[in-house]
């Protein structure tokens, strides 16, 4: 990945000249540029994860020393040209495929409540209102993914905590607040240095929000190291193995000569798994097509081989019963007995719309709470997760199904759930990645699917702590709090509303003359 050079956003960070000296048009398109560049290059599919702590940094720097409207076209043009790297993922035949009016719509949208973000933190700061200023940001941006994971159909997709997926220490946070206090604390800093850059900010609101920030980050640093360090230790292990092959997309009907080759083929893979001892073996989503006719063609051989084995043997079925077709993933047990079956709950819109959505949990037969199966894109929803942790879940067992681009990503949204409530994730994924995550978000055995090969296998040994979350138990608390702190930065953007940290310790009525010819121009 090319690296920002150092220039482009010290140019930004030194005090920009005034609009009366240097033209604000200037500071507004190089704040632009700088952001849009830190943005592309910390987000996305591929991010480095310490540019996106300061992405947003130059537009709220150049905000309050330029009009309104050059500060928020900066930050929306910002935020556009670092969403820039998802156009074709979202737009490409072999990618999501989202229909163009759905892409501009989340290009364009997600741009205007940055951008009105950023007013509202211009507007707090030309106010003095300095507390509410460094704190908009983060809640604003927190709040916003928390509703947007309730009602799209992608759930926390989007959310900027997956930036620091591979960043453990911070990733920690989402034990106790879910992926929203990873947000928070990822723009906190930027926001709070922001604050302290402001034009007229006084030396004491610089030393607050300076101690704030380095307090709010060294406790969440703190609280990721003791976290990893008392992960270390003794754990019970289970080997599982994940088993994938490179073919074409659809699913192959199993009563066809191809779907008898590849579940041959399969069941080959699956022996040589549990020879090397495997306990669980887990193919990727959508493997084959059946009904209620040609099931048995499919469940016969996996229940004898999960018995002989002694390997339960998770395999992704689409499913058609009726007229009703679903997503599926069936658990055939090591026991014997009858297989359980997960529906998946969460479609990818315009891919799978002709399935129907499932309800409940699912888990192996036989071990109580302890190993849950579930598929693909149901984890990118962090309440459905979390039902598994509340019933005591250590293990998730996922089939899915990936765009080869994005392996990273959702390998990283699949482990950032197992943080937040203490889980195992063991991920088979077609044209993705094979990964086995830990409840501390280490990803302890990895391998990209595809290649020379008709498989890829991976067999690793799968650490199962007792980890019970904070977040498991309390919810999302963090998107609530975050929500409060944005209100009340809304309100504190209302002209005549007392301030509620100006460092003077005036009321809004109660300024100067100049100090109101200073605001008016908001």
């Amino acid at each position: 990945m090319s690296t920002l050079p150092v220039h482009a956003v010290e140019s930004v960070l030194e005090s920009p000249p005034s609009p009366r000296r240097g033209g604000p048009l200037v500071v507004a398109l190089g704040a632009a540029l700088a952001s849009a560049v830190l943005f592309r290059l910390g987000t996305g599919l591929d991010p480095a994860a310490w540019l996106t702590w300061l992405a947003p940094l130059p537009v709220l720097v150049a905000a309050p020393r330029v009009g309104a409207a050059a500060a928020g076209g900066a930050a929306f043009a910002a935020w556009l040209g670092g969403e820039s790297g998802m156009w074709s993922y979202y737009r490409g035949e072999d990618q999501l495929d989202m229909p163009l009016p759905a892409v501009l719509a989340v290009f364009l949208g997600t741009a205007l409540v940055f951008a009105g973000v950023v007013l509202l933190v211009r507007r707090l700061l030309r106010l003095r209102r300095f507390a509410l200023a460094a704190v908009a940001l983060p809640a604003a941006w927190a709040a916003v993914e928390y509703l947007a994971s309730l009602v799209t159909p992608h759930g926390a997709f989007w959310s900027l905590a997956y930036s620091q997926a591979d960043v453990l220490p911070v990733l920690q946070t989402a034990s106790a607040t879910g992926p929203w206090g990873v947000t928070f604390l990822v723009l906190a800093v930027p926001a709070a240095a922001a604050t302290c850059l402001a034009p007229d900010v006084t030396n004491r609101v610089r030393i607050t929000a300076s101690v704030a920030a380095a307090a709010l980050l060294a406790t969440a640093l703190g609280y990721g190291a003791w976290r990893l360090d008392a992960s270390a230790g003794s754990a019970e292990r289970v080997r599982v193995a994940l088993v994938s092959t490179s073919r074409d997309r659809d699913p192959i009907p199993v009563d066809t000569p191809e779907g008898r080759d590849l579940l041959a083929g399969y069941l080959a893979e699956a022996r040589q798994a549990a020879e090397r001892g495997a306990r669980f073996v887990v193919l990727p989503e959508n493997t084959f097509e059946a009904d209620d006719r040609t099931m048995p063609m499919l469940s016969g051989p996996f229940a004898a081989l999960a018995t002989e084995r002694r390997v339960d043997v998770v395999v992704g079925v689409r499913l058609g019963s009726g007229a009703t077709t679903y997503n599926t993933a069936w658990d055939f047990p090591a026991a014997g007995g009858a297989p359980s079956v997960y529906r998946k709950h969460h479609m990818v819109p315009g891919l799978e719309d002709d399935f129907t959505p499932g309800e409940g949990l699912a888990f192996v037969p036989g071990t109580g709470t302890r190993y849950g199966v579930i598929i693909c894109k149901d984890l990118d929803f962090p309440d459905l997760v979390r039902e598994f942790g509340r019933e005591g879940t250590r293990f998730l067992l996922a089939p899915a199904w990936d765009f080869d681009s994005d392996a990273w990503l959702h390998s990283r949204m699949a482990a950032t759930r197992g943080v937040e409530n203490g889980l195992t994730v063991a991920r088979s994924a077609r044209r993705g990645a094979l990964t086995v995550s830990d409840p501390y978000g280490r990803v302890s055995a990895e391998r990209r699917t595809g290649g020379s090969g008709q498989f890829t296998s991976l067999v690793a040994d799968a650490a199962l702590p007792h980890n019970r979350t904070l977040y498991t138990r309390f919810g999302d608390w963090f998107a609530w709090l975050s929500t409060a702190l944005l209100l009340a930065a809304l309100v504190g953007a209302v002209p005549g509303v007392r301030r509620s940290g100006s460092g003077r310790g005036r009321s809004a009525q109660g300024r100067s003359g100049q100090d109101r010819r200073r605001t008016s121009n908001v």
